[in-house]
């Protein structure tokens, strides 16, 4: 059941004022490179954790600020999948995908399907945390397996799921990659189709059905990758957009309205890097939206967390 945004500020603690490394006190002790990163109005924690700078590890776990408690994974003996290859004229070269059906069901079985999209530097096999994708839709949740989907992927690049010149990674999933499992039986009929991801691929999920409200009907994003501007996300990652034209036409924050009559979850750590854009988000999120903004980070711990939980939400608004 929908209910409005949630917002879970971070709680501030006092701290005793030892010579601990804290996250601040490293900054604050931080080389050349994190100075002049936040000279440059990016924050070195935020260019850490993207990978652009070394040490995100150690700076996210200084303070336990990344310690969060997730459920133990369950899952059944995973369903059948199919791996290979197809020619993206979107894209313009071969792309790989994955496609995997829940246990109990066969190529040809029709059933909902979720788009799941990789985060930066991952793949159409390198799409969740700590589970592949046949073992994601054959997930326990609550000790009760979850309601019959189908999952696929397919490789997206590094250009932040929106197009750029010579590479349409949206495209690609809109044109290629759905018809493709819709070919298999998948993703047919009204709500039938729901798109998840983690970090870019939470920004690729929201992008897609901001952009295909028709098509996708429900959205669950982990730690999206969603920047407050341009010159943000320019600063970070210069090939996340084309342009600034582009960010404007691609940004979540602004197309949010897009996702009236969606089914949205979005969940993010309020020490993850990305928190600001996610906040902004929950904000203009249509009504009924749902949120978690609550501690963790921007981690395969937070990450590994929230992924059940979105998986679940999926699954009671794709089978219902």
């Amino acid at each position: 059941m929908h209910r409005h945004p949630v917002y879970r500020e971070p709680v501030t603690t006092s701290r005793q004022s030892g010579r601990g490394w804290t996250r601040r006190r490293v900054l604050g002790f931080g080389a050349g490179g994190l100075a002049a990163a936040a000279v440059a109005g990016v924050g070195a924690v935020e260019l850490a954790a993207r990978g652009v700078l070394p040490g995100g590890t150690v700076l996210d776990h200084l303070d336990g600020a990344c310690s969060v408690a997730g459920p133990p994974l369950v899952f059944s003996a995973p369903g059948p999948s199919v791996s290979g290859r197809f020619y993206s004229r979107a894209r313009r070269r071969q792309v790989g995908y994955t496609i995997a059906w829940p246990p109990g069901h066969r190529p040809g079985a029709p059933l909902p399907l979720i788009v799941a999209l990789h985060a930066y530097g991952g793949s159409h096999r390198r799409v969740l945390t700590r589970m592949s994708l046949p073992q994601a839709v054959a997930l326990h949740v609550d000790g009760r397996p979850l309601p019959p989907m189908a999952i696929a992927a397919a490789d997206g690049g590094p250009g932040y799921w929106n197009p750029h010149p010579g590479d349409d990674p949206m495209g690609m999933v809109i044109d290629e990659l759905i018809p493709l499992c819709q070919r298999h039986g998948l993703g047919r009929g009204r709500r039938a189709i729901g798109t998840l991801g983690i970090s870019m691929g939470g920004y690729g999920a929201l992008l897609l059905a901001e952009k295909y409200p028709r098509l996708i009907s429900a959205v669950a994003a982990i730690g999206p990758a969603v920047w407050t501007s341009y010159a943000q996300a320019r600063a970070v990652n210069s090939g996340a957009y084309a342009s600034a034209a582009a960010f404007v036409g691609a940004d979540a924050v602004t197309h949010a309205s897009a996702l009236a009559a969606t089914a949205v979850r979005v969940a993010c750590g309020v020490s993850d890097p990305f928190y600001p854009g996610a906040r902004a988000l929950a904000r203009v999120l249509p009504r009924g939206a749902v949120t978690d903004l609550s501690r963790g980070c921007h981690t395969g711990q937070f990450f590994v967390a929230q992924e059940p939980a979105s998986l679940a939400f999926l699954g009671r608004h794709l089978t219902r």
